[in-house]
């Protein structure tokens, strides 16, 4: 007596674990994602982690050397600046700031540019003309001075700042998200819900917004980087955070003229700058090739 064995249909991967997958096979993407989890963790950690106090001096230890040098001790790891204040646990508290500024930047940026991204895309004619012609003012512009030109208006200040740079990248989200809306409109999905009724509103935020997230995912990631730098470049310039806050740039700006007697001062903000920097970069490469389709397959 023989029995069917009927074969058993095997479940499609969830869409997570399918990106995961894809994710991982980019070794350095997978090393971004690492170096910024331990960053995140030791900007959350910084008051517990850092052996000193960010703004604390100690008169008896100016431009004291890391702990590899003759002169150097376990004290200070990582040296001394030019009044004393310990250079590791500077760092520590900076990359707290630097990751809030990345946080803050990309969350006013992208909701800006989403929500005229999305107008523009969705109701275009006159809409997207005027929308899409301030955009391209704003990129016609050199992105660093447009923000010392904010910046300077604003005042000198960390929070100004991220507002400078925030009004710097809004024009990528908005195009990115027109262009995202505009490919999406004349899908099938999309008519069949205008024709089952759902009104404007939905069909932005429920039905088209969800298809053009994996374009803006990406272009957050590399976002953050990139606020870091300006964040950074405003700090060097004295439009930014201003001292004693330990912030990367302003680090770089106040210790400049140390760079013969003291190497260790710019070497290590400026070497948190690139590491942090690179990893948002590979982070968001990586994300690029998981989330396209077209490099799926």
């Amino acid at each position: 007596m023989t029995t069917d064995v009927q074969p058993v249909a095997s479940r499609p991967p969830h869409p997570l674990a399918e990106t995961w997958y894809h994710f991982r096979q980019n070794h350095g993407a997978v090393l971004g994602l690492v170096v910024i989890t331990a960053i995140t963790i030791v900007a959350i950690l910084a008051d517990v982690i850092a052996p000193h106090s960010p703004i604390a001096q100690y008169r008896d230890s100016i431009l004291a050397p890391p702990v590899w040098h003759d002169a150097g001790s376990w004290r200070f790891i990582l040296g001394t600046d030019d009044i004393g204040r310990d250079m590791l646990s500077r760092l520590i508290h900076g990359a707290r700031l630097s990751m809030m500024i990345g946080v803050i930047v990309v969350t006013l940026s992208l909701a800006v540019g989403l929500g005229l991204g999305m107008v523009a895309g969705f109701f275009g004619g006159i809409t997207d003309v005027l929308v899409m012609r301030f955009m391209d003012i704003l990129l016609s512009l050199p992105s660093l001075l447009l923000a010392v030109v904010v910046a300077a208006i604003l005042g000198p200040g960390l929070f100004n700042a991220m507002l400078a740079v925030s009004v710097v990248v809004v024009p990528h989200y908005a195009r990115l998200t027109r262009a995202a809306v505009m490919a999406e409109m004349s899908k099938d999905y999309v008519i069949a819900s205008r024709v089952a009724g759902a009104g404007p509103l939905r069909l932005m935020l429920v039905v088209v917004l969800p298809n053009c997230a994996a374009p803006l995912i990406v272009q957050a990631t590399l976002g953050f980087s990139t606020a870091i730098l300006d964040a950074a470049a405003l700090g060097f310039l004295g439009l930014g955070a201003q001292p004693p806050t330990p912030e990367w740039g302003t680090m770089l700006a106040s210790s400049l003229q140390f760079l013969q007697r003291a190497p260790w001062v710019v070497t290590w903000p400026g070497v948190a700058i690139l590491v942090t920097v690179l990893a948002f970069n590979l982070l968001g490469d990586g994300l690029r090739d998981a989330l396209d389709p077209k490099l799926k397959r």
